[in-house]
């Protein structure tokens, strides 16, 4: 198949996007919106013979200080065929451009998953003190074409760093957590929880906690307790105003994009999530709780709630989004696993992130500098 790709409009762009099973948030034209301070682009790839667009990317734009050179970051992306055949045509078009447009590097993550670990699985390691990381444990599966995959991008000249590289951007996670809905009744979700989590819903609901839904009016009050949680976890929170433009974005390409929950006890907001949905694919994106209130689980009611949710929207998979590949019990983020472990679902081991230095000195200073901060 010969290629060619260009700039294409938004709309162009959405539409792609709409004709898929799903794909990123981070690849949906708003996201650009979202992410302001970049300079954003649509491309499209299509098929020379007839004229039809095969492929699509949201390129972000972040200029290096003092020079009118750029950081080239497709989150997520580029949204392609991975396992064609010849990458390398897909590849090609879209550096020459790149270059054209004034990029000293290209930073890219295929979503192409490599391995998954079922939860049994990873309890069993958790239990094994010889296991440290989710890469000690066997996978339960596979996909050899991922590997295929790295090979070509190394042979194109593609690098990947220990951690992901360098990067300008929000390095995206390489390990998320999933529970699969596709094939599955929401009895059999609820009956793959462990006892535990089972319990925890039990005693929201017993203790009377409702899950409702909110909009735009209560974001100040979603990001008070997002502040709640920033002190508490020693993390820098963003403000207010990325989630209101990010609802404002999303929500006006697709009234059904994002989404917002609080978990209530006695008239009390005790935890909130936002929610992403891109066809067929749901995210929990950021979480925040109390530090009250946590006897009567309202984490738990919440998840399950949005689990409900997702699964009524058709959705194939409900998406937890990052965790860590430590399965160390003294580790900050073992918390984290262990929470996610519990609804049953699955741990995913995506490709990672991928830089292409186009001006090797450039892409080295940036390196340098992104290292010291």
């Amino acid at each position: 198949m010969s290629l060619t790709l260009r700039t294409i409009s938004r709309e162009q762009h959405l539409a792609y996007i709409q004709s898929l099973p799903s794909a990123s948030h981070m690849q949906v034209p708003a996201w650009a919106d979202v992410k302001a301070e970049w300079r954003s682009e649509s491309l499209g790839w299509f098929d020379e013979r007839t004229g039809e667009m095969v492929g699509a990317g949201l390129v972000l734009y972040r200029q290096l200080p003092k020079i009118k050179r750029y950081l080239a970051y497709l989150p997520e992306g580029p949204v392609i065929n991975w396992f064609a055949p010849n990458l390398d045509d897909w590849m090609r078009p879209m550096l020459a451009h790149l270059k054209q447009q004034g990029a000293f590097s290209v930073k890219m993550g295929p979503p192409v998953i490599i391995r998954r670990w079922e939860a049994t699985s990873i309890k069993k390691g958790i239990q094994d003190p010889d296991v440290k990381r989710l890469r000690d444990i066997e996978a339960d599966f596979i996909e050899p074409r991922a590997f295929e995959v790295a090979d070509k991008l190394r042979r194109m000249g593609w690098q990947q760093g220990e951690d992901g590289g360098a990067g300008f951007g929000d390095v995206q996670p390489r390990y998320v957590f999933q529970v699969p809905l596709a094939n599955r009744s929401l009895e059999d979700v609820h009956k793959a929880f462990n006892q535990l989590w089972r319990r925890n819903i039990k005693k929201a609901e017993k203790a009377g906690v409702e899950v409702v839904q909110g909009g735009y009016q209560d974001l100040a009050e979603w990001q008070r307790l997002y502040e709640i949680t920033a002190v508490r976890d020693h993390f820098r929170p963003r403000p207010l105003s990325y989630f209101q433009r990010m609802w404002t974005a999303l929500n006006s390409e697709d009234p059904n994009r994002m989404r917002l929950y609080f978990a209530r006890h006695d008239g009390v907001n005790l935890s909130a999530a936002t929610m992403l949905v891109v066809g067929g694919h749901v995210w929990y994106s950021y979480g925040a709780s109390d530090n009250i209130g946590r006897e009567v689980r309202p984490s738990n009611a919440m998840q399950w709630r949005m689990l409900r949710d997702a699964y009524a929207l058709g959705a194939t998979v409900y998406d937890l989004r990052g965790i860590s590949d430590s399965l160390d019990e003294s580790d900050h983020l073992f918390g984290l696993i262990q929470f996610k472990v519990g609804t049953g679902g699955q741990a995913a081991e995506y490709l990672g992130e991928w830089d292409f230095p186009l001006n090797k000195l450039l892409h080295k200073a940036l390196d340098m500098y992104m290292s010291r901060r």
